[in-house]
């Protein structure tokens, strides 16, 4: 993804090893055809610096030039040829060895034969040819040497009477020849080994660093490389997610450029690596992220990789968790108490149809009202378990609300005028419809408790944020939730009335953010209690 440290393998994964490509053949042949033209063009100066090396009176000076002449107009052809890739990369090494062994076994001769020690020159030929084609037709090179080199002292012995006893030289050169080649031939057999094994290596790394790399994408959490210097050397959607900043492609980002707060907390890191685990609210993050440095040491501090765990989402993780065992214990309650508690009201309103002294009585009515809480306690619990069943539509707030206010009067016995509304023409939400039923209920009904229930004691007000989101605000005219009691507002079984079953407005939070809202609760400058929905966007956003 970002530059260095080689996290992001170029090699598709499960690539396997290949031989050597054809491109690398090419290339060798080139170098080997840079180094005839070297030698051609020293050959070409021979007569002029040693002419001391030719046999006086001999035609031997000339002829050697312009056979060194042919030889580099040869290799020059060679070039060509490699540059234009024909022939094949076997038919060019062979022409080229070929035209070495001739023109050094001529230029051998016309240097005064085998004293001359110009035949050395095709052990590095030789050589060379063995690293390039690195099979045995080396030794058949080696062979080809030897006789043009024994035919070259062969024929000076006839023409110019050569001593016969140099022989000997001559084939100590051709066993050097043969030892050169099968070495060579060795030596390139083990460098193809280690060639392939290291290809395989590197394969192995390229998957593994790709591997990693598609790891890193995927993980929910930020992921920062960060080297000794502070700069930026790999990232991940997470990390650019929480931080509120775009990585550039195939450019450096130094730390304190995305983010001066981890720059600063990893320099403080580096003093004492006692301090990696900070919770805090990043610049770009709405919530709370703890922050980790793992240390990369190799051989000394190289750098750190920085996670940026986002603690919403492990909030999430465990409420879903919840869910899933708050669903299970609603069953169970469906189950295991509705029955027996229904048998209980019902042999009470037996009970209660026959005559009794007052106290009884009273204790009859004690035990209905306690039957008919747990009752409401089943029904509310069982409530919570609709949060995955959505079904969004979008909603005209003016008459819902209005449809809802007329049945909670209604419902509640209290006049209208008791409930103020105030709904903007464009105020719309996407909402469960029987989702905001309840939530709303929720929440009027609570209002009209603690309200004064004068005219306008319950405020209704709808509006569109500066942002461009759909707000509901339901307010009262009462004494407001005490300063300790706003923390817990939201949690379940928490209730400031005793006839409450302390689920309601769990119940309203949880309904909200399975359709995409949020319910917030603050303090009025009048000292009453007002409950916002901040709703998402009316085409599902």
């Amino acid at each position: 993804m970002r530059d260095s440290l080689s996290l992001t393998g170029s090699f598709p994964i499960l690539q396997t090893a290949t031989p050597l490509s054809q491109e690398s053949l090419w290339r060798s042949i080139s170098f080997f055809n840079l180094y005839r033209l070297i030698l051609g063009g020293v050959l070409l100066l021979v007569p002029a610096l040693f002419r001391d090396m030719f046999s006086p009176n001999a035609p031997g000076q000339t002829q050697f030039f312009w056979l060194a002449a042919a030889y580099t107009v040869l290799v020059f052809f060679s070039v060509a040829a490699v540059a234009y890739r024909r022939p094949g990369t076997n038919w060019q090494l062979a022409f080229q060895i070929g035209t070495d062994i001739a023109a050094i076994a001529l230029l051998t001769y016309f240097a005064g034969g085998i004293q001359s020690n110009l035949g050395m020159l095709l052990l590095v030929s030789l050589a060379l040819a063995g690293m390039i084609s690195r099979s045995r037709i080396t030794l058949l090179y080696a062979a080809l040497a030897s006789i043009a080199m024994l035919l070259e002292h062969g024929y000076s012995v006839l023409t110019r009477d050569a001593a016969a006893a140099q022989f000997f030289q001559v084939g100590i050169l051709n066993t050097s020849y043969f030892a050169v080649a099968w070495l060579s031939h060795t030596l390139s057999k083990y460098a193809v080994a280690s060639e392939k094994l290291a290809f395989r290596r590197g394969v192995d790394l390229s998957n593994m660093a790709e591997a990693n790399r598609l790891m890193i994408q995927d993980m929910p959490d930020g992921v920062l490389v960060v080297d000794e210097r502070g700069v930026v050397r790999q990232s991940n959607p997470g990390a650019e997610r929480l931080l509120g900043y775009v990585f550039p492609v195939n450019s450096k980002v130094h730390l304190a450029e995305c983010s001066p707060l981890l720059d600063a907390m990893f320099a403080l890191w580096r003093q004492n690596r006692a301090l990696g685990h900070e919770v805090l609210n990043l610049p770009g993050a709405n919530h709370q992220v703890r922050v980790r440095f793992l240390p990369v040491q190799r051989e000394g501090f190289w750098g750190a990789v920085v996670v940026l765990e986002d603690l919403q989402r492990v909030q999430e993780q465990a409420q879903q968790v919840k869910l899933a065992a708050l669903g299970r214990l609603t069953a169970n309650i469906a189950h295991e108490v509705r029955n027996p508690l229904s048998s209980i009201s019902y042999a009470t309103e037996l009970l209660k149809e026959q005559e009794h002294d007052p106290a009884r009585t009273r204790l009859i009515q004690i035990i209905l009202d306690n039957t008919s809480r747990l009752n409401r306690i089943v029904q509310d619990v069982m409530q919570v378990n609709r949060r995955d069943r959505v079904q969004a539509e979008n909603i005209n707030l003016a008459a819902r609300l209005e449809e809802l206010l007329d049945n909670l009067c209604q419902v509640e016995k209290v006049a209208r005028s008791v409930f103020e509304l105030h709904v903007e023409p464009a105020c719309k939400a996407r909402f469960d419809p029987g989702h905001f039923e309840q939530v709303l209920w929720n929440l009027c009904r609570n209002a009209l408790r603690y309200s004064q229930r004068q005219s306008g004691s319950v405020r209704l007000h709808a509006f569109v944020s500066d942002e461009g989101r759909t707000v509901l605000e339901v307010s009262d005219d009462g004494p407001g939730v005490a300063g300790d009691a706003v923390q817990k507002l939201f949690e379940p079984f928490f209730t400031t009335d005793a006839r409450g079953t302390g689920l309601g407005l769990y119940i309203a939070r949880e309904l909200c953010e399975a359709n995409g809202a949020m319910i917030e609760y603050k303090r009025t400058p009048f000292g009453g209690a007002c409950f916002r929905i901040l709703f998402g966007g009316s085409d599902g956003s």
